[in-house]
C-alpha cells in the first residue's frame, strides 16, 4: 500500500471528511472585557510614568503598547501585563539625566539583549534566590524617590534629580505655591482614595471603572470647565518621535547602566509573575487551561520587549503588579487580553490625542506619587520585622535614594550576607539543673563556630548525670554532630543518661529504656496514638482516657508547641482573622485542620451533630448557631461559609430510622431540624443530589449530600449572610467528605447546585493538560 498518495487520490469521494479550514484567532468574552479594563488603568499610569522620567510623554504609550504586544505574545507569565513600571521610574531618570533620551533608549536594547542572553542560559529560578527584604527595600527606595519628586510638580514646580536636592528645595516649594496645580492634584488624590470606597450597591457597580482613570478624568475634565491656566499633557507629533541612539560616555559606565536597568527589570518581571501565579491559583473557577509560568521565557519575553521598546524610542518594559492583578481579577483566560490591551494603546495612541492633551501634568504626577507611596509596603515592613530583616530592608531603601539603585541592591546583599553569617555563629548555649536533671539548651544553628562553647558547657555536667540537650536550631554541621555524639558517647560509657531532644522529637542513646512518650512526630499523617507509647504502664480501671489525654498533651507541649509558638503569639498579639467559617458534624473522625490543611487562625470552626443550621425563629432556645453565625459574618468578616457533611453520619441515619425528628430527648429535638432534609430527598427524583462519576451508594449517603444542600438553603435565610450575599462580600459552600476514602467533594454551584464533584482530581487533570499544550 502506497502512503504517499495525496488523500484524494486514496478516498476519491470523502463525504464525511470536509476541507481543512483556516485557524481562526478565537478572543473569549472574559479576555475582551479584562483588556479594556486594564487598558484604562494602563493609560494614564503610562503617561505619568513617563513624566517622572523626564522622558517625552509618547515614550511611555509605545512601552505600554510594546509590553503589552511583544511580551505578551512570547511571554511565559500568559496573564502578566507588560509595561513601563514605577519601579524603573529612577533608573531610567538617571540615565535620561546622565546620557540623554536617545542614548537612554539605546541602552534599553541593550538590556533587553542582556535579558535574551539570561534567557537562554536559564537562570531566571536564580534571580529569586535574592532575599526578599532587599527587593521589598529596593521597591520602597524607589518609591519614596518618586514620591518627593513628584511632589515639586504637585505643588506646580519641578524636581531636581536627586532626593537631597529635593528635599532641600521642597521648603521654597512650599512657600511658593501654584493653587491651580495644588487644588488639580487634591482632586486627584481624593477620586484615588475615595473611589474604591464608595459604599452601597450603586458604589459596587461604580468601583469596576478604575480609580486612576476616574482620578485623572475627573481633574482633567474639571480643569477644562473651570478654564484654569495650568501644564498639560503634550504629545508632539509622531514624525518627530526620537528613536534609539548609541550610547556616549565612559563604557564602565554605560556597563553598569544596562546591568541596573537589566536588574531591575528582569527582577520585577520575575517576582511579578510569581505572583501572578498566586493570583491565578487562588481565583475561583476552574483554572486548568491557565498554567503555570514558564519564567525562563518570561525573561526571553521581556528582553524582546525592551529591545523593541527601546528602539522605537520607548521607555523600559517589565511586569506591572497593578495592571496584572486587574487582569486577573477581571477574569482573563489567556494571553490575548495583555495583546488586546496594547492594540487599544496604540489606538489611542494614534485616535485620542486631542482628549490626552487635555490631562493636567500635576494630574499625573499626583498619580504617580500615590503609586510612589503605596510601593513602601506595610506589609512588607511587618513581614521583615517578623523574619528580623530590617537592617536589610532599611539600608537597601536608604541606599536607593541616596546613591542609586544598583548600590542600593548592592548594599542590601552585604547586609543580607552579613545577617545570615551573624546568626550562623551567634548560637546561645545555656545549662541549668532542674530536679537532678541536666539541661543543655542550644537556641539558634549550630556550627563548627559554636563548637568550643558547646564543648565547654556540656563538660559541665558530672560524670554519672542524666542529661537532657535540647536543640532549637534547623542546622547542624558535620563538626557540631561529631561532637555532640562524642560527648554523649563518653558520658553513657561512665554511666549517665543522654537524651537529645529537637523539632523532630527526642533523639535517645542506645540502651536507654524507653519512656511512656509518643514518638508521633508533629504534623506527620494521623494514626492511632495507643501504637505510639513504647511501654506504657497500664491505667487503672476507668483512668484510660485521662491518662491518654496527658500524654497527649505532653507530647505537644515537648514537640509541637516550640514550632508553633511563634506563629499563636503572632495570633494572641492581633486577635483572630479566620476567612472562612466551616460548620461541620461532630464526628470524631472528621479533623477539620487536617481535612482543610489549615492552621491556627484559619478556620471558625462551628461543630453539631449532624452539620444542621437551623433556620430563623426555629431555634426554640438553642441559638449557638445563629449566633455563630452573626459573629463570624458580622464581627469577623469572613469570606466564604462552607457546611461540610460526611459519610456514614450517625445523625442521618437516626432520622432515616425515626423519620420525624420528634421526641422527648434533646437529640432526638435537636433533630428536627434535618427533617427538611428528609423531605428534600423524597422531592424531585431527577434533582437529587449525586457526586461526580456516580450515583451515591445508599440512602444514608444521599441523604447526607441532601443535607449539605439544604442546609445551605437555611444558611442563606439567615440575615447576615443574606446581607453579605446581596453585597457581593460573602460566598457560601457546600462540601462532602468520604471518611473511607479519605476524599473531599465540593458542591459545584453552591446557588441549587446538585453534582460533588472532586476538585482536587479536576485540578491535577487541569495541570497535566497545561502541561501538554506548553503553558
Amino acid at each position: 500500500m502506497s502512503t504517499c498518495a495525496p488523500p484524494h487520490a486514496q478516498h476519491p469521494n470523502p463525504p464525511h471528511n470536509p476541507a481543512p479550514t483556516r485557524r481562526r484567532l478565537r478572543v473569549e468574552g472574559a479576555d475582551l472585557s479584562a483588556s479594556v479594563a486594564v487598558f484604562l488603568i494602563a493609560l494614564p499610569l503610562s503617561l505619568g510614568i513617563a513624566l517622572a522620567t523626564g522622558a517625552p510623554l509618547q515614550a511611555g504609550l509605545v512601552a505600554a503598547a510594546v509590553g503589552g504586544i511583544v511580551a505578551g505574545r512570547l511571554g511565559g507569565c500568559p496573564l502578566q501585563v507588560s509595561g513601563p513600571a514605577a519601579g524603573l521610574t529612577v533608573v531610567t531618570a538617571d540615565l535620561i539625566h546622565r546620557y540623554g533620551w536617545q542614548a537612554t533608549c539605546g541602552i534599553t536594547v541593550l538590556a533587553g539583549l542582556a535579558q535574551l542572553g539570561l534567557g537562554c542560559l536559564r537562570v531566571a529560578r536564580g534571580a529569586l534566590a535574592v532575599s526578599p527584604a532587599v527587593v521589598h527595600g529596593m521597591l520602597a527606595g524607589i518609591g519614596i524617590t518618586i514620591a518627593v519628586a513628584q511632589l515639586h510638580i504637585v505643588l506646580g514646580g519641578s524636581p531636581d534629580s536627586s532626593v537631597l536636592a529635593n528635599l532641600r528645595d521642597l521648603p521654597a516649594q512650599l512657600a511658593d505655591l501654584h493653587p491651580a496645580a495644588v487644588s488639580m492634584s487634591a482632586l486627584t488624590l481624593t477620586l484615588l482614595l475615595a473611589w474604591p470606597r464608595l459604599p452601597g450597591r450603586a458604589g459596587r457597580l461604580l468601583r469596576r471603572v478604575p480609580a486612576a482613570l476616574v482620578a485623572v478624568t475627573g481633574a482633567a475634565a474639571t480643569a477644562a470647565l473651570t478654564g484654569l491656566v495650568l501644564p498639560r499633557v503634550d504629545l508632539p507629533s509622531w514624525h518627530s518621535h526620537a528613536l534609539a541612539g548609541l550610547p556616549e560616555g565612559p563604557v564602565l559606565g554605560v556597563v553598569a547602566a544596562v546591568l541596573t536597568t537589566t536588574l531591575v527589570c528582569s527582577v520585577q518581571s520575575l517576582l511579578g509573575a510569581v505572583a501572578v501565579d498566586k493570583l491565578v491559583a487562588s481565583r475561583p473557577g476552574p483554572q486548568s487551561h491557565v498554567g503555570r509560568s514558564d519564567l525562563d521565557r518570561e525573561l526571553l519575553g521581556q528582553g524582546a520587549a525592551n529591545i523593541v521598546s527601546g528602539a522605537l524610542g520607548g521607555l523600559p518594559v517589565a511586569g506591572v503588579a497593578v495592571r496584572s492583578t486587574a487582569n486577573v481579577k477581571s477574569g482573563a483566560v489567556s494571553r490575548n487580553s495583555t495583546m488586546l490591551h496594547g492594540v487599544l494603546v496604540v489606538v489611542a495612541a494614534l485616535l485620542m490625542v486631542p482628549v490626552l492633551e487635555e490631562i493636567p501634568l500635576a494630574s499625573l504626577a499626583a498619580l504617580v506619587m500615590a503609586v510612589g507611596i503605596q510601593m513602601v509596603s506595610l506589609h512588607h515592613i511587618r513581614t521583615v520585622t517578623r523574619h528580623r530583616e530590617v537592617p536589610v530592608y532599611a539600608t537597601t531603601a536608604l541606599g536607593v535614594v541616596f546613591l542609586g539603585v544598583l548600590q542600593g541592591v548592592c548594599l542590601g546583599i552585604a547586609v543580607a550576607v552579613a545577617v545570615s553569617l551573624n546568626r550562623l555563629s551567634h548560637t546561645r548555649i545555656t545549662h541549668e539543673e532542674e530536679k537532678g536533671v541536666h539541661h543543655v539548651r542550644v537556641r539558634g544553628q549550630l556550627t563548627f563556630l559554636a563548637v568550643p562553647r558547646l564543648s565547654r558547657v556540656l563538660h559541665l555536667v558530672p560524670k554519672g548525670a542524666d542529661a537532657v540537650v535540647e536543640l532549637d536550631g534547623s542546622f547542624m554541621d558535620h563538626a557540631a554532630y561529631e561532637s555532640l555524639q562524642d560527648w554523649r558517647s563518653a558520658h553513657i560509657a561512665r554511666g549517665g543518661k543522654a537524651e537529645l531532644a529537637g523539632r523532630r522529637g527526642v533523639i535517645r542513646t542506645a540502651g536507654q529504656a524507653p519512656s511512656a512518650e509518643c514518638r508521633c512526630r508533629p504534623w506527620t499523617p494521623w494514626r492511632n496514638h495507643q501504637s505510639c507509647f513504647a511501654g506504657a504502664t497500664a491505667a487503672p480501671a476507668g483512668q484510660e482516657a485521662g491518662r491518654e489525654l496527658a500524654r497527649g498533651i505532653s507530647t505537644f507541649q515537648r514537640n509541637t508547641a516550640p514550632l508553633v509558638r511563634e506563629e499563636l503569639a503572632r495570633l494572641a498579639r492581633e486577635g483572630q482573622r479566620p476567612g472562612q467559617l466551616f460548620l461541620t458534624c461532630a464526628d470524631s473522625r472528621l479533623v477539620t485542620s487536617m481535612i482543610t490543611a489549615s492552621g491556627p487562625g484559619d478556620l471558625f470552626v462551628v461543630r453539631n451533630v449532624g452539620n444542621l443550621v437551623p433556620p430563623p425563629g426555629e431555634e426554640h432556645g438553642d441559638d449557638s448557631v445563629a449566633a455563630a453565625i452573626e459573629y463570624a459574618v458580622d464581627v469577623l468578616g469572613v469570606r466564604s461559609i462552607t457546611v461540610c457533611g460526611h459519610s456514614g453520619c450517625g445523625a442521618m441515619q437516626a432520622l432515616l430510622t425515626t423519620g420525624t425528628g420528634r421526641g422527648s430527648t434533646p437529640l432526638e429535638r435537636w433533630l428536627r431540624h434535618g427533617l427538611p432534609s428528609l423531605a428534600r430527598m423524597a422531592g424531585d427524583r431527577p434533582g437529587r443530589p449525586r457526586l461526580a462519576g456516580r450515583a451515591p451508594a445508599d440512602a444514608v449517603e444521599l441523604l447526607c449530600l441532601t443535607n449539605v444542600v439544604q442546609q445551605l438553603a437555611h444558611l442563606r435565610a439567615h440575615g447576615p449572610v443574606a446581607r453579605a450575599l446581596a453585597e457581593g462580600e460573602l460566598e457560601l459552600h457546600g462540601m462532602y467528605f468520604h471518611v473511607g476514602e479519605a476524599q473531599a467533594y465540593l458542591l459545584a454551584g453552591a446557588e441549587g447546585g446538585t453534582v460533588f464533584e472532586d476538585v482536587t482530581g479536576d485540578v491535577r487533570r487541569g495541570e497535566e493538560a497545561a502541561t501538554r499544550s506548553g503553558q
